[in-house]
């Protein structure tokens, strides 16, 4: 066995330095030249069949011992890291300071340890207070509302009509700002709700009057609490164009409107839409009780040094996550960076904090699973995976949920979810 020094360096990180002598390196000299031997071609003799003496005369030691090397790190790395219970994170960096034929070959491995939870906070000593979920008249109206949006019809207004209060206005729009033409501030089919909200104050009231290929400039003042600092608060310049203008017809809320919806009567569908309301406020509430123990337990608990390597890969996980869901709403990230006025640099450094807790709160469910003996039964991780298998009817996708992999990681999801009904067990009060 090589001789494997380790050394503890700062933030988390271990160095271990392996030493190998000749007669330990020799077997992997002698492999890796009959690797060599089977994918080269060396004249008299067929695909596997040189030698090791005759391989280093066509070749060279050196270049035996670079074909040797990646599997000389390898075995003793994996070995050392289980021998020494070291719980890496991320990749070694290898480093390799002496390798000559004939004399000891010398390399290092630099890694990251997963950094332990110094101090865990007393738990069962913390709480988090319990909100009632409460679903309020202007809550229904507001579901009601939605409702009708979708049962609404849109009737193309006669020639010669002007906007009213119940249309849909289809404008070419064009906005500047001192003078200046704003980027992104041109639409040719910019679209108008008059029966709904508009983000500038005052806007849909310009509209009222305007008939079809009627034209309008004037001026309004942007939100003071607009995404876009330079806008906020500003004076910008308008110019619309009416194209088109149509005609809202919004059903009458009454059993009949209910009935068309598949729902006995309007009172029935005020029933079904409060129950509904009610199991999404409370579905909102745990969310909301199991972050706040989860952030507050580990607030309160210490932890050693988070290497920036961990904390660098849990940014740019959330980088990807805002990406996905960014580009789901058919918006391009950049486009969407520049609305915010910033880079991804910027960006990256405005989610450290949040990445530093998330961080946290993963180790806090690890350790406290570790000290209770949280344990996912085969049982429980064979159901959820049939679960799972039975809403795919693709063999392929099947056998995934199967893999070991994906049973690894739900075996963590579950031991995670249970950590966490411990938690709330303890200290929701």
């Amino acid at each position: 066995m090589p001789q494997i020094s380790v050394e503890e360096k700062e933030k988390n990180t271990v160095k271990l330095t392996f030493t190998l002598t000749p007669e330990e390196v020799q077997p992997h000299l002698e492999e890796a030249a009959a690797h060599i031997s089977e994918h080269s071609s060396i004249p008299g003799f067929r695909p596997g069949k040189a030698g090791y003496e005759v391989v280093k005369q066509r070749i060279g030691e050196a270049k035996i011992m670079e074909e040797a090397l990646e599997g000389i790190v390898r075995k003793y790395y994996v070995k050392a890291i289980l021998d020494h219970e070291i719980d890496s994170v991320g990749s070694p960096k290898i480093d390799v300071e002496k390798m000559a034929p004939g004399n000891d070959l010398v390399f290092s491995a630099e890694v990251t340890r997963m950094p332990r939870i110094k101090s865990l906070a007393d738990y069962k000593k913390l709480s988090v207070e319990t909100q009632t979920p409460v679903v309020e008249d202007k809550d229904i109206e507001l579901a009601i509302k939605d409702l009708t949006r979708m049962q609404t019809k849109e009737v193309r207004a006669e020639s010669g009509s002007s906007v009213q209060s119940q249309d849909k206005v289809v404008l070419a729009l064009e906005m500047k700002k001192d003078g200046v033409a704003l980027e992104g501030g041109q639409s040719p089919n910019h679209i108008v709700f008059m029966t709904e909200e508009y983000y500038i104050p005052g806007f849909k009231n310009q509209l009222i009057g305007l008939k079809e290929g009627e034209e309008k400039t004037f001026t309004l003042t942007f939100p003071t609490e607009h995404v876009q600092d330079y806008l906020a608060g500003k004076v910008v310049e308008f110019h619309v164009t009416v194209k088109e203008i149509f005609h809202l017809q919004t059903p009458e809320i009454n059993d009949a409107f209910a009935t068309s919806l598949g729902i006995k009567d309007l009172a029935t569908m005020n029933e079904l839409i409060h129950k509904n309301l009610l199991e999404e406020k409370i579905r909102e509430e745990n969310i909301r009780q199991e972050q706040m123990l989860l952030e507050l337990t580990a607030q309160k608990s210490q932890y050693e040094d988070i290497p920036d390597l961990l904390l660098n890969e849990e940014v740019n996980k959330m980088i990807h996550e805002l990406k996905h869901k960014v580009t789901e709403q058919g918006v391009e990230f950049e486009q969407y960076l520049a609305s915010l006025k910033k880079n991804l640099a910027q960006l990256k450094l405005d989610f450290t904090p949040q990445a530093l807790i998330r961080i946290k709160i993963a180790l806090l469910l690890r350790e406290v699973a570790k000290q209770e003996q949280v344990k996912v039964t085969d049982e429980e991780l064979d159901k959820e995976l049939d679960d799972a298998a039975s809403r795919y009817e693709d063999k392929e996708a099947k056998q995934q949920i199967y893999s070991p992999e994906y049973r690894a990681y739900i075996e963590q999801i579950l031991q995670n979810r249970k950590t966490i009904e411990l938690l709330k067990a303890a200290m929701v009060k």
